[in-house]
């Protein structure tokens, strides 16, 4: 067998690619299986995709996108399957992914973990907002032979245009890189802990009331992992800026995890991911009542599901104030993981997208 993976990003850099199909390479090599991965956004183009200024470098980035695009498509027919995660270009309209399914008639196998056919516009990438072709996502969907979706939410809605729509969990690898637990009785300052991008950012904002009138009360660090510092008026932030080499030991660093979104159509296509990481470390997960949120966090058990700022404030103030409470809650967590949402628990659900 023989697949192509036509990839917005470089391999290893996106959390998307490396927790959704990456990590399962390992069972495509030793399935005997041929595979190339093709991304659309060159290693020196990411290097500056998200800082500010550099446009003349990303259009020449883009434009170099769309060249290698175009001179992949006479190697396709080789291939048994074409798995594209999102979108084969980052802009206009499904060019590609037409001529791969329709003039070439090669099976795709279609993967996406938000609900992209919403707009959702950000600083960083308001610059080709207005040719993003959102409404693309329903013409991949009808073409293509699986649909592979990382929750019931995002299921549903491809299931409109194709019946072979299925869940694909966002996955965690539990023996090779998540494979630590947070010891939670350890001595030291406690650390309530959030990890992200700039895209998601301003879903902290909902709890920096509770965090503000709770750090009156308790020691602790409110610490914040991403590419972008946060601004936030909380005495207890630290700003920790995410680095791969050091991502797992950044987050052995959390005794709990939160996860808090807003209650919106994109929200609900969000997969949990946070909350994943979180919980495959021993740390419990504190998260709004949204998408597949509540499929993973069981109330009182590995988690809390929080709907108000009185019920963030009282789960926060338990588990700030018993240590046993925490390492309960975590130990559920782990166990929830790797039963459910780890690769090796997911990867014949995996492997079955390919037959």
């Amino acid at each position: 067998m023989r697949i192509l993976f036509l990839v917005p990003y470089p391999t290893g850099k996106a959390p998307s690619q490396r927790f959704r199909f990456e990590q399962y390479f390992g069972f495509l090599r030793a399935a005997g299986t041929q595979y190339h991965v093709a991304s659309f956004i060159s290693d020196a183009t990411w290097a500056i995709l998200y800082k500010p200024g550099h446009q003349a470098q990303k259009v020449a980035g883009i434009l170099a996108g769309f060249l290698r695009r175009f001179l992949l498509l006479f190697s396709v027919p080789k291939y048994d399957y074409i798995f594209i995660h999102r979108e084969a270009s980052p802009i206009g309209p499904p060019v590609f992914e037409w001529l791969i399914a329709k003039v070439l008639g090669k099976k795709i196998i279609y993967d996406f973990d938000d609900a992209i056919w919403i707009p959702n516009t950000s600083e960083a990438n308001k610059i080709v907002a207005g040719v993003k072709w959102h409404h693309k996502v329903g013409s991949i969907c009808r073409w293509a032979y699986k649909v592979s979706c990382g929750n019931a939410y995002l299921r549903d809605y491809a299931r409109q245009f194709n019946p072979n729509a299925v869940i694909n969990p966002t996955t965690i690898d539990t023996e090779h890189l998540h494979n630590q637990v947070r010891n939670q009785e350890a001595p030291g300052k406690l650390v309530i802990g959030w990890t992200g991008t700039h895209s998601t950012l301003k879903y902290i904002e909902q709890v920096v009331p509770v965090l503000a009138r709770l750090e009156q009360e308790f020691d602790f660090e409110f610490r914040v992992i991403s590419n972008q510092p946060p601004n936030l008026p909380l005495r207890s932030l630290v700003y920790q800026p995410w680095r791969k080499e050091t991502e797992i030991a950044d987050l052995l660093t959390f005794h709990v995890g939160l996860m808090p979104l807003e209650d919106d159509l994109w929200a609900k296509g969000k997969c949990a991911f946070k909350a994943l990481q979180y919980m495959a470390l021993g740390e419990p997960a504190l998260v709004s009542p949204v998408g597949m949120n509540t499929e993973v966090v069981e109330e009182g058990v590995n988690g809390n599901i929080c709907a108000t700022p009185a019920e963030w404030e009282a789960a926060l103030r338990r588990l700030l104030q018993n240590p046993e409470l925490r390492t309960r809650m975590g130990t559920a967590a782990r166990a929830t993981i790797v039963a459910r949402y780890s690769v090796v628990a997911n990867r014949p659900n995996f492997l079955a997208l390919f037959s």
